[in-house]
């Protein structure tokens, strides 16, 4: 073959693959011009392998990535796709960047018989290797079911489209975007590919690339709001936010915890939970998944608190054990109820916490009010004229003498007592005194958890 023919084979083959989905799609996701391909020309079969891989940077931060074309046999994973995404793991460990992975795939290459089950457990097995190790992102955009799923699932994040499915189960049922948002399989959810894309470039700029790295906001661009009295935990946690820089996860499931990044002040970004009023398993899951991740790499965690009471005690000691196990730095507001099992899961010594505060009208008691005020003040009902309406006035009574914040701050329960208005000052300068914490732990390759 001449010289001529040989560059025109390139030409042609060089357009062919540059048209397939996932090259488009990847030339989307990282800014302009800054995608770099690898393993551009491998081949499955007959045809160019299934998915699309490289590099560049998006919102400036260098990260790695595949994309299955789905207009490739189906983007049917196999040996070679398996190999591509092998290598953007090996070289994202190498660099200690996040790693993203598009996928549309409607399964496995089933001729290759024993060799996609080795396909498959390689990624999988790649996938739990790198978790806590860089930021996993999966941006889920059309069928990914059975094995994929689980793949997808082991990530940080997923992010899904409307068109997206995400199911273990091979006739994808129970899959749909709405369904993975009520479950908690998904972390964001959008409408379009485009904003599906817009999130991630999101949550790139506020993770760090690796777990010895951290990610700092320049510009504090002032609190959305000035927290009040009447604030709950997810009123406050938004107030005190840097402006436009708050972005929840999984809004739709565990509704009682609330999970987010945010900016707070200059430095690194912190995750943010908010809780409201009683706690279920989901809320417990949700929020005890989201602190190890934070802890993983680091990320301080600041936790609202406004909660009565657990509902499950496998969630609830789920939830004390990813507290009280994370060594990042870990602040704690308490903006309203915070009684018995809850104070000592998020805040205070049982949390590990390093600097717990408390709003004037915070109410702080091993027992619910209702229930310490009939424990310990029963007396005081002796011969009342109306018990139902003496009960009601004992209680509040109760809440205010017995469980107030400056009765914990005495007996050394929290560090101080502020305004609401003073939150986002007092949460600056305690992560400014914090980031630079370290912790020595005991030897030993893991707790035991509950999950």
């Amino acid at each position: 073959m001449s010289y001529t023919g040989a560059a025109d084979s390139l030409e042609n083959a060089c357009n062919i693959i540059s048209d397939t989905i996932g090259n488009r799609r990847l030339r989307a996701l990282f800014d302009d011009g800054n995608f770099m391909e690898i393993d551009r020309f491998a081949k499955s079969s007959d045809h160019y392998a299934e998915a699309a891989a490289g590099y560049g940077t998006i919102e400036g931060c260098p990260v790695y990535a595949f994309a299955q074309s789905s207009d490739l046999a189906g983007g049917a994973v196999g040996r070679e796709q398996a190999q591509k995404i092998r290598k953007v793991y090996e070289m994202a460990v190498k660099n200690g960047a996040p790693v993203i992975g598009i996928y549309d795939s409607m399964g496995g290459r089933l001729q290759e018989g024993t060799d996609l089950l080795y396909a498959y457990g390689d990624i999988l097995r790649e996938t739990n290797a790198l978790s806590g190790v860089v930021p996993l992102i999966s941006l889920v955009l059309g069928p990914c079911i059975g094995v994929s799923a689980m793949i997808a699932s082991c990530a940080d994040f997923v992010v899904m489209s409307g068109k997206g499915e995400l199911t273990v189960s091979s006739d994808g049922k129970g899959g749909s975007a709405k369904e993975a948002a009520k479950q908690g399989n998904a972390a964001i959810v959008t409408e379009t590919e485009e904003d599906a894309v817009a999130a991630v470039h999101s949550l790139i700029a506020k993770l760090p690339s690796n777990n010895l790295d951290a990610v700092g906001f320049e510009d504090e661009n002032g609190g959305a709001g000035i927290p009040s009295a009447g604030n709950s935990a997810k009123d406050a946690a938004e107030a005190v936010a840097n402006q436009d820089s708050l972005q929840e996860l999984m809004p739709d499931y565990g509704v009682s915890a609330r999970t987010a990044l945010a900016g707070i002040g200059c430095g690194s970004a912190v995750g943010i939970l908010a809780y409201d009023g009683i706690l279920d398993a989901d809320a417990c899951s949700k929020a005890a998944r989201f602190i190890r991740f934070c802890d993983a790499f680091n990320m301080p965690i600041v936790s609202f608190v406004n909660a009565e009471k657990f509902v499950s005690l496998r969630a609830a000691s789920m939830l004390s054990s990813a507290y009280s196990e994370a060594t990042c730095a870990k602040i704690s507001v308490l903006v309203g109820n915070a009684y018995g099992p809850v104070y000592i899961a998020t805040s205070g010594h049982g949390a590990n916490a390093d600097y717990t505060v408390a709003w004037p009208q915070a109410v702080i008691s091993a027992l619910a009010p209702e229930t310490g005020a009939v424990f310990f003040w029963n007396d005081r009902l002796a011969g009342s004229a109306d018990p139902i309406a003496d009960r009601k006035k004992l209680i509040a009574q109760y809440a205010a003498e017995a469980c107030n914040p400056m009765q914990a701050a005495a007996q050394g329960l929290i560090e101080n007592v502020i305004q609401p208005e003073d939150t986002r000052a007092e949460l600056v300068r305690a992560l400014e005194m914090l980031s630079s914490k370290r912790v020595s732990t005991l030897p030993k390759k893991h707790s035991n958890i509950q999950l």
